[in-house]
């Protein structure tokens, strides 16, 4: 990784359109932007195109970059919002409070997973719990700041991420991996 100082001066380059400089700067952070897309998208195609099209966006509102927080949280905003205005163009959709579940709203097992066995669980959510429970779970995002992004209540975001996690527990315990999942 570049030092703040290197990191300065590419994000200079870059802002008087120095290719070379660019594509230090997509090197740098493309691939845990990628992991970003693909946890929100949920498909490779969909990240590939998510992360390309949000890295035309960071090299065109570059200018208005102004070091208030770190390169990486910037251009991290700003492949989210894509993913996000993505995910509303192909019309996820979050689900209604009155829903019903097998699998109560409430989860409140301390338990401890397999990573891998959770993942794989999370891409078979739907869109709208998959977003949220990333979000929060995975990117660090607190309900405030998802509600901001998503364009939802605060009270949305808390019960979608509720919702989301049973629904979780309920797939992992239907595929029969609940079991044998404890590290």
């Amino acid at each position: 990784m570049a030092t703040l100082i290197d990191e300065k001066a590419i994000i200079e380059q870059c802002k008087s359109g120095n290719r070379e400089a660019q594509y230090q700067l997509y090197k740098m952070y493309s691939k845990a932007m990628y992991n970003v897309c693909f946890r929100m998208m949920n498909n490779q195609m969909d990240a590939e195109d998510a992360l390309q099209m949000s890295f035309v966006q960071v090299f065109s509102k570059l200018s208005d970059y102004r070091y208030e927080s770190t390169i990486g949280a910037w251009i991290k905003r700003i492949v989210v919002n894509h993913c996000i205005n993505l995910l509303r163009k192909n019309k996820v959709k979050l689900e209604t409070l009155d829903d019903k579940y097998d699998v109560p709203v409430s989860v409140d097992e301390p338990v401890s997973y397999n990573i891998q066995k959770v993942k794989d669980a999370v891409y078979l959510l739907s869109d709208g719990y998959r977003a949220i429970f990333s979000l929060y779970a995975m990117e660090g995002y607190d309900h405030g700041e998802i509600a901001e992004i998503m364009n939802i209540s605060e009270s949305t975001s808390k019960s979608q991420y509720s919702r989301a996690k049973a629904k979780l527990i309920q797939i992992l315990r239907e595929s029969g991996e609940l079991n044998n999942i404890y590290t």
